[in-house]
């Protein structure tokens, strides 16, 4: 580690710990040539696919970006941020854990609708009017009567 003070690489940690969550190391460390004392995080550092988009561009993933997408769709609604939340950890550690150096955008919007389905019905709605680009009114009047035809199903099972 260079010293941010005089640039030698040299250095010597006086001291660790734990953040509070335990997944980032604190290191005091202390220059050998200028004594200057600074402090280095540590974390681990989280592999994900890169995320395919439609127009074919890569770009890395962005749990915000999905975050930020689903609170949209769930705005006035009885969804806590606990949910949301909970909802992108999902899919984060099913991304995480697929092992896959690439995924679509589309795979991922359809794994957040399926969520959004069983959460809340409205934010469904929302959320797969902006993903899939409806272009009328006859396009959310055929995603609800699917959905009311699904619901009534699901209720016809159980």
């Amino acid at each position: 580690m260079k010293c941010p003070l005089c640039g030698h690489i040299d250095n010597k940690v006086v001291d660790s710990r734990t953040g509070k969550d335990a997944d980032v190391i604190r290191r005091r460390r202390e220059c050998l040539a200028c004594r200057n004392r600074f402090t280095t995080y540590e974390r681990v550092e989280d592999e994900f696919p890169l995320v395919v988009k439609r127009d074919g561009r890569r770009e890395m993933f962005d749990r915000q970006k999905i975050f930020n997408g689903i609170m949209k769709a769930c705005e006035k609604r009885p969804v806590g941020y606990a949910t949301v939340e909970k909802v992108v950890d999902t899919l984060q550690a099913e991304l995480q854990s697929s092992g896959e150096k690439e995924i679509d955008s589309v795979r991922i919007g359809e794994r957040v609708m399926a969520e959004l389905l069983r959460i809340d019905d409205v934010a469904y709605v929302r959320f797969a009017s902006v993903y899939r680009q409806f272009k009328d009114a006859n396009q959310f009047v055929d995603e609800i009567r699917a959905l009311i035809t699904e619901s009534s199903e699901r209720k016809t099972r159980h």
